[in-house]
């Protein structure tokens, strides 16, 4: 589809030229008055317009001015004849994309039209792309209805707008990050950079240089001048997660930032000034490290200004069902597979399983889940039989069959069987893995195996003997 360019000019001339200029490679609407062209860029949305600056009535500053006011995102190139500084500077604060005086070489208009419209459109895709990034990491999409979440949600409401420096805690896997991000999509920062460093993962000779950059020179390999991930951060939010593993220098210089709002680059003497909102994380209990003097206390009451604290997944379990579902539809819609949901049976194993690796494990868990299941509702034979055998533990039984209408003892011996043939299936029936995945020896396995009439099938994996199949009848 060709881009539509709007000439606005008083001097037919002038836009029969240009349109010679630009045709064929774009379409070309023509305007003679300011007001002829407003109403043509109201009624036609062009991706271009090409406006004089003198034109009688409405002139060309003025028609600039209305259509940045209406619809900021379209270029405007001003045409001008007057060849003064002073024009072109006035129509460049204005919001106009470029200008060009008349006569107009046109080798320069088309190179100047092209690029034009080609930064437009990368604007666009920019614009697009900050639209979808806030929307994903709105508070409103983290999932949980428990009081728990619901208290997290108000607290990144009121917190996102302000520069407040917030500490994230919790175990390893809940989602520490996540509220970071939402903290800073959700505020005045959401179209500046998010920076995200796991100081953990860092070696100690190289996250000062991550952290504040260096200068050329500064160490055997600073080989050129490097910016740190502050400057990087500059008007908008650094993430710093497992702060509690920073070294007492490094956390040194960090208060000296949260003070100051300056910092120095590596081999560097001149203090450079930052504003970084700044959001920290850690697993780790920092009032603890204090007191054993591993962590500096006067960075600690820095940072513990607001604390938002993220409970394990096993401390809200009525958001596990909703979860497993959330991740079950993005894990479909990521991959292009057909809709699946979760049955009773497995929602309620998933609902009493401790979760220790809490939303990473249940990620990893839908993840299998959609594997095994090939494409049908997510079943208990379908989840990982250790994670079962857990849900038992607690006291969750699932049975296929209606209440009343099989004894306690053949539903106990159907649980059983689905756990051992589920476990046999994962393992190529290698008796010694699948006794190893149960916790259980070989040689109870295979007497289990006897005592419900497992057996290796012959041709279809899966299949039992009929001693096993009588026991749900």
């Amino acid at each position: 589809m060709k881009k539509r360019i709007l000439l606005v000019d008083d001097e037919a001339g002038i836009r029969a030229s240009l349109k010679v200029v630009l045709e064929p490679a774009y379409e070309t609407l023509s305007a003679s008055t300011a007001q002829e062209g407003l109403d043509l860029f109201r009624r036609e949305s062009p991706h271009l317009v090409l406006l004089d600056v003198i034109m009688p009535g409405m002139d060309g500053l003025t028609l600039l001015k209305t259509i940045r006011e209406e619809n900021a995102r379209v270029p405007v190139i001003m045409l001008t004849g007057t060849k003064t500084v002073k024009t072109a500077v006035e129509a460049m604060k204005l919001g106009a994309a470029d200008y060009l005086s008349k006569p107009f070489d046109v080798e320069e208009l088309r190179l100047i039209v092209a690029k034009t419209l080609e930064t437009g459109e990368l604007e666009q895709e920019v614009l697009q792309l900050r639209a979808q990034v806030a929307k994903r990491y709105s508070f409103h999409n983290l999932i949980g209805k428990s009081p728990a979440m619901q208290e997290i949600y108000s607290k990144i409401e009121q917190l996102a707008d302000t520069r407040t420096t917030v500490l994230i805690t919790g175990e390893s896997g809940t989602g520490k990050e996540l509220v970071a991000r939402a903290l800073h999509y959700n505020s005045a920062r959401r179209d500046k950079p998010f920076i995200a460093i796991n100081s953990a993962a860092l070696p100690e000779t190289l996250i000062e240089s991550e952290l504040f950059g260096h200068e050329k020179g500064s160490f055997t390999d600073a080989q050129a001048r490097r910016i740190g991930q502050f400057e990087l951060a500059h008007t908008g939010s650094l993430f710093l997660d497992e702060i509690g593993d920073l070294s007492p220098a490094t956390q040194a210089k960090l208060l000296r930032v949260l003070q100051e709002r300056e910092f120095t680059r590596v081999g560097g003497a001149q203090p450079i000034k930052v504003d970084v909102r700044i959001i920290t994380a850690t697993n780790k209990q920092l009032a603890d490290l204090v007191k054993r003097e591993a962590f500096r206390e006067d960075l600690y009451y820095r940072i513990n200004v607001v604390v938002l604290h993220l409970p394990a997944l096993r401390d809200r379990r009525e958001d596990i069902p909703l979860l497993a579902q959330h991740l079950l539809a993005k894990r479909i819609e990521g991959g292009g597979r057909p809709q699946q949901e979760f049955t009773k049976e497995a929602l309620e194993i998933l609902a009493a399983y401790a979760w220790p690796g809490n939303v990473r494990e249940l990620e990893n868990v839908v993840e299998q889940a959609l594997i095994w299941s090939h494409g049908k509702p997510i079943e208990p034979a379908h989840l990982p039989a250790s994670l079962v055998q857990a849900a038992s533990r607690s006291g969750v039984v699932v049975i296929d069959a209606p209440p009343g209408q099989v004894s306690l003892e053949k539903s106990v011996l159907e649980f059983e069987r689905k756990l051992i043939v589920d476990a046999l299936q994962r393992t190529g029936y290698v008796q010694t893995h699948a006794a190893t995945l149960l916790g259980i020896s070989r040689r109870m396995l295979k007497y289990r195996m006897d005592m419900l009439g497992i057996a290796r099938p012959s041709s279809e994996p899966g299949s039992v003997s009929p001693q096993a199949a009588s026991l749900t009848q």
